[in-house]
């Protein structure tokens, strides 16, 4: 039989040799057919830069026991695919890794491959970033990387946006790193799956999005839902692996099948045409990881165009991004308007993707801080001079941009993911740490040598070995505190120390006042735990004390107080125990300024809010509750990195009796609270400040019972907000949201509590007719108001049960330190205010910028009383005279490595926001730069890679539905005069400038 078989198969192969073969060319040329439906084949991969993989795995191909990708075989399979044949079409959102491995020869080949159209190079950024998680500013950053790069490479501009992937998409993304960075449209996938539907049945995928309130018609944009996913239809897949049916067509083999296939083509354009408007469709014929060999798609595009076409009833063409929005731009119609944005997203019924907006919160809040490093790290190399050759803050910038990719910040990557982006950034941190020290080095040095560097990264746990010296010998502690803010600002300053006796003196010489906190067992146990997983070795010293004392800082600046022994110590602040009794009816009054929080001994609890200088009083309690994860035993749907699906919500009660610590001081005042045994908060109140703080530590979250938890706090007022509250987006914007509801269709809610929460970056506030209650946070979590008078913040989630969307873990944190492994705890802040109505927005944004760029301390040790003989003890990289306006924000300052110098200035109000901030305002660059003598002022789109006027020149005019083409004009800064340099920002306008300044 084996011969027989054997002499079959050769006889076979020997008929098709007797065959007379003829090369079939396949004419691809086609372009844009009038009166048909046109189906543009955009050929394109989704490449994550980490998500089951690393990044380095992702783009080598290793690892591949948990997915098989491999990033540099993509690229080095498209471009011979590409010069086989000059219709192909491409499109890329990200390839700098590949593009500097490559030879001059392969460089030269890709550029004419970019000039011709044939590759695109579309979105631009570092990375496809979040839209939930990440802060504005780090957007901005991350695309501002991508962009100037592919201009210094290729001279061109990124035209599409193409966020296909992010789980639900920000007003700040349409209107921001859409418009204002020179697209002409955007385009992604996940939309709410109600929302969708309707639009889907009227029409509506496709859209002009004019997403900001202030900048109106000037900063909208082009923007198209696809109908499903950002896959090809239903059987048009073709990766080698893949099982769509192929085009067979050779008549000389068996299953020829052209007919069938050039049927399902129509069928399914057909299809996609009654839903879309114009005769122009979208095929993403493309997803993760695909064209590892791309001539299989490419051959399988190249029949489906040829034969198609010789049908005759649609037409296919090879596409771009590009080439589409040309082509509907040029059909003359007009577009649905959408305004605000497309949060929450949930895919299906009881699956909201609410629960990444606070999934990985340590990551989270490691991201922020490193983002406000960056920023100020910048300044400080700008004042100094950027080396080239040494130490700079390039290696942190691109391990910032890698994080806000959609799965590093949002917290739905494998674990040992999250550890690969920590670890970048701590590498980058590292670096970064030396520009920090040799900057503030060379601008406090006059004659002496003696470095000022050593910041504390782990302040946070009450570790800061630079502050920890023993001053009992005579050594002083210098503190060097870094302002990068463009106002003068003062703020407390809390520092571990060891010495009781201590004493603090200005840049002057004067004694300021100062006051010794005790370091309470909570955070010597954290520090001493949390130190050690994080350094690999026990402290030797253990700081009793923090050391409180206010610094006042000149904008863009830095002031230095010196630390010394003292034969009496500061003011030791006042300690005081309550516990709880029945019947107790004691009420503590905490803080030591116009703003008092009154404390219930009983129930070891606050219950008011009152502050003398705005005449509030309010009844307000905080609380914390959990929701114990639904394990998706009934339909399969349990709540995990993306999804948050509560099965109940439990108070979270004290262990035992309630009991508090009370610390009252001249500076600050402080509320210990012990919740239970894994839940530790502090509330402080400063003087002279009109908000709260709330520390609280969360974890570690127990699951022996074999339930994963969400813990949320509550904050609880009397307030009649009537279902409404507010959220900003992206740390920018405000929106308007109301619980159960919708604007864009009949919301049909299955989940009352997750499809009602959205993305927190900066804040979130409610309000009646006579008062507003505000939180503002310290990195992105998840909030929402779920019964009036209410605002909640969730605050960590340890889960147990994967929720089915690809990463195949449980969102279980855990730190480990000597093989034993426990629940990771969470240490955090939010800030709490009560204004009459009307009056919280100037605190919302200027106390908002404050907290994301806090002050930076650095620290050094010196012998006797030299150090202000030695040095400069304080500086302004402005002119002493002047500061920024209260609405104004400067959020780049960056040297290039041209040597010109990138400014990017933010109005922080939105129009209408505060009858005195919300109003136009001015920047004098000749006071901003004092030591500069400014050459030219360009200015940029808000990625720097083109000039603005030019980007005005191009930009597309959408006509919108019901329009009358008379919207109100937006008022906006106008061009800045070269002699006068002044700079004009509109509410919520970002104007950023290329400056060259005279040698």
């Amino acid at each position: 039989m084996a011969i027989q078989s054997c002499l079959i198969f050769v006889f076979f192969w020997l008929c098709i040799l007797c065959v007379e073969s003829k090369y079939m060319v396949y004419n691809t040329s086609a372009g844009l057919a009038p009166g048909k439906i046109n189906v543009h084949l955009v050929a394109h991969t989704h490449d994550d830069v980490g998500w089951l993989k690393t990044v380095d795995q992702y783009y080598v191909g290793s690892n591949n026991s948990i997915q098989g990708a491999c990033v540099q075989n993509v690229l080095d399979s498209i471009v011979p695919a590409l010069l086989a044949n000059k219709n192909r079409k491409f499109i890329y959102a990200f390839f700098q890794r590949w593009w500097r491995d490559q030879s001059e020869e392969v460089q030269n080949i890709v550029k004419q491959l970019v000039s011709s159209s044939q590759l695109e190079l579309i979105n631009g950024g570092m990375c496809m970033h979040d839209e939930a998680a990440p802060h504005y500013i780090d957007m901005i950053d991350q695309t501002t990387l991508g962009h100037r790069f592919i201009k210094e490479e290729f001279n061109v501009t990124p035209r599409i946006g193409w966020q296909i992937d992010p789980f639900g998409h920000s007003a700040v993304q349409a209107y921001l790193l859409g418009a204002e960075v020179g697209f002409d449209s955007l385009f992604f996938a996940r939309i709410d799956y109600q929302d969708r539907a309707k639009r889907k049945n009227e029409k509506t995928l496709e859209v002009v999005w004019r997403a900001s309130k202030s900048l109106g018609s000037s900063a909208q944009i082009f923007a198209g839902a696809f109908p499903e996913n950002y896959e090809p239809p239903s059987n048009f897949y073709y990766e080698v692996n893949d099982d769509s049916p192929i085009v067979q067509d050779d008549m000389n083999l068996f299953d020829y099948n052209v007919p069938q296939r050039v049927n399902e083509f129509v069928s399914a354009a057909i299809s996609q045409a009654n839903i879309t408007r114009t005769n122009h469709i979208m095929w993403t014929m493309g997803t993760d990881f695909k064209y590892q060999y791309a001539h299989t798609w490419f051959r399988q595009m190249d029949k489906f165009i040829h034969y198609v076409n010789q049908d005759g009833r649609v037409n296919a063409l090879y596409s771009t991004p590009s080439i589409y929005t040309d082509a509907k731009y040029a059909a003359n119609e007009s577009w649905p308007l959408k305004t605000e944005d497309y949060f929450p997203y949930a895919d299906r019924v009881n699956a909201y993707w609410t629960g990444y907006f606070t999934s990985r919160p340590a990551l989270k809040g490691y991201v922020r801080t490193m983002s406000a490093y960056y920023l100020a790290a910048r300044q400080l190399e700008f004042f100094k001079g950027k080396s080239k050759a040494g130490p700079n803050t390039d290696y942190l910038g691109d391990a910032l941009a890698l994080a806000q990719h959609h799965d590093a910040v949002s917290g739905t990557e494998k674990q040992h993911v999250a550890y690969d982006y920590a670890k970048r950034l701590s590498i980058g941190y590292v670096e970064t740490e030396e520009v920090v020290a040799t900057s503030l080095a060379c601008l406090t040095e006059t004659t002496s040598k003696s470095g000022c560097g050593n910041p504390c990264p782990l302040l946070n746990i009450s570790y800061c070995p630079s502050s920890e010296v023993d001053l009992s010998s005579g050594k002083n502690l210098v503190v060097v505190v870094y302002n990068p803010l463009g106002w003068k600002r003062e703020d407390v300053i809390r520092i571990p120390v060891i010495n009781v006796n201590v004493t603090v003196k200005d840049s002057g010489g004067k004694q300021i006042e100062s006051q010794i906190l005790p370091l309470l067992n909570a955070s010597i146990s954290l520090r001493n735990y949390y130190s050690k997983a994080y350094l690999g070795k026990s402290s030797t010293v253990t700081p009793k004390y923090w050391l409180a004392f206010t610094a006042s800082v000149p904008p863009l600046g830095f002031n230095t107080y010196i630390i010394s022994s003292a034969k009496q110590a500061a003011f030791s602040s006042k300690k005081t125990v309550y516990k709880s009794e029945i019947g107790q009816n004691d009420k503590v009054l905490v803080g030591p300024g116009n703003l008092k929080l009154l404390y219930s001994a009983n129930e070891g609890k606050i219950i008011q809010y009152i502050n003398g200088g705005s005449s509030v009083n309010k009844l307000v309690e905080q609380s914390y509750s959990y929701y114990p994860g639904d394990d998706g035993s009934v339909d399969s749907q349990a709540s995990g990195a993306y999804i948050f699906r509560p099965n109940g919500s439990y108070p979270i009660k004290s262990d035992g009796q309630a009991s508090f610590t009370v610390l009252h001081g001249p500076l600050l005042d402080e509320v210990h609270q012990r919740i239970n045994l894994w839940i530790y908060q502090v509330t402080r109140v400063y003087k002279g400040k009109q908000h709260a703080e709330v520390e609280f530590t969360v974890g570690p979250i127990p699951v022996d019972d074999g339930i994963g938890k969400e813990v949320a706090t509550q904050i609880t007022s009397n307030i009649k907000n009537n279902k409404i509250f507010y959220t900003d987006s992206s740390g920018r914007d405000f929106i308007e949201r109301i619980r159960d509801y919708r604007k864009d269709w009949d919301l049909e809610v299955n989940q009352p509590v997750a499809g009602n929460y959205y993305p927190i970056n900066l804040g979130m506030y409610m309000k009646d007719n006579s008062t507003e209650l505000s939180v503002l946070v310290d990195r992105s979590v998840g909030g929402s108001s779920i019964v009036d008078g209410q605002l909640e913040l969730m605050l960590h989630r340890r889960l147990l049960h994967d929720d089915g969307r690809g990463v195949d873990e449980a969102l279980n944190e855990t730190v480990c330190v000597q093989n034993k492994c426990t629940g990771l705890t969470i240490l955090g802040k939010y800030y709490l205010r009560i204004d009459p109505l009307g009056e919280g927005a100037k605190w919302r944004r200027t106390f908002g910028q404050e907290i994301y760029s806090p002050l930076l301390l650095a620290f050094a040790e010196q012998d006797g009383d030299t150090w202000a003989n030695s040095h400069v003890a304080t500086f302004s990289g402005m002119d002493p005279s002047y500061v920024l306006p209260d609405n104004v924000a400067m959020i780049t300052l960056q040297e290039l490595d041209n040597g010109k110098v990138l400014l990017r200035l933010a109005h922080l109000f939105e129009i209408g926001e505060d009858k005195d901030l919300s109003v136009m305002s001015s920047v004098e660059l000749k006071k901003v730069f004092p030591n500069k003598q400014i050459n030219k002022v360009t200015e940029t789109s808000l990625s720097a890679n083109q000039e603005r006027a030019e980007m005005e020149k191009k930009r597309l005019v959408w006509k919108v539905e019901g329009s009358s083409g008379e919207e109100s004009k937006v008022v906006r800064g106008g061009p800045v005069d070269p002699t006068t340099l002044v700079v004009e920002l509109a509410p919520m306008e970002i104007r950023t400038f290329v400056i060259n300044f005279h040698l």
